[in-house]
């Protein structure tokens, strides 16, 4: 299809997906403050300061603190294959919510409001998302390993626990978000799409992630 002149520049001719995303997020991040539950505590007001300050910087800015350049190369892939597979729309939203929950999460986990308990489920989380990340890895480089009933479970088992370790912490929004995100990316449809092992484009991207999953790991970060 082609473009026309009156026409906003697509998202995914930007040269990083995440960061146009994060710049959105800023304008939203205000209007968001009522996700942290706040009282009359100085922690509590810092938290909100943050969150506000979250509005005023760059989108750069934005995913430098919370999301690496590697990772955000895995991010822009994942709206890739979203787009592709069910529009932008879709595609747009789920980044968003994912990029919205890590900002979060992480103002959380910088000003350590996350109890002795949270701490042990996030550690938690960290081993399951390992694991998920390696079956993921071996569905690209190993043939005829498509198995979707484990990954629909490592995906359920993630949810539940980042569910549970911001269960005090953020409202029904973010829940509905978390749930958006892990039930499209574990939906059977979608991952029998992206890992069609006859898709030369799907397979390309497949591999660019792969690749920076390895690095991730490599360097100890996933």
């Amino acid at each position: 299809m082609s473009s026309k002149s009156n026409t906003k520049p697509d998202i995914s001719q930007a040269t990083s997906v995440s960061q146009q995303l994060a710049r959105q997020l800023e304008a939203t991040a205000e209007s968001d403050e009522e996700e942290i539950p706040t009282s009359a505590s100085a922690l509590s007001l810092g938290v909100r300061a943050q969150k506000k300050l979250l509005s005023k910087l760059s989108s750069k800015s934005v995913a430098k603190i919370f999301i690496d350049e590697t990772s955000g190369r895995i991010l822009d892939n994942i709206h890739k294959l979203a787009r592709n597979y069910s529009g932008k729309k879709d595609a747009d939203k789920l980044l968003k919510s994912i990029i919205k929950t890590i900002v979060k999460m992480g103002i959380l986990y910088k000003n350590d409001l996350f109890t002795e308990h949270q701490l042990k489920l996030i550690d938690e989380f960290r081993n399951r998302f390992h694991s998920l990340s390696k079956s993921i890895i071996t569905l690209y480089e190993v043939d005829f390993t498509f198995d979707r009933s484990v990954l629909t479970r490592m995906c359920k088992e993630c949810q539940d626990l980042t569910h549970k370790i911001i269960s005090t912490h953020l409202t029904q929004k973010s829940h509905a978000r978390i749930d958006f995100v892990f039930n499209y990316v574990s939906n059977l449809a979608f991952l029998e799409y992206s890992f069609n092992p006859n898709s030369t484009v799907n397979r390309a991207i497949i591999k660019e992630i792969v690749e920076d999953m390895h690095s991730l790991m490599d360097a100890g970060f996933l």
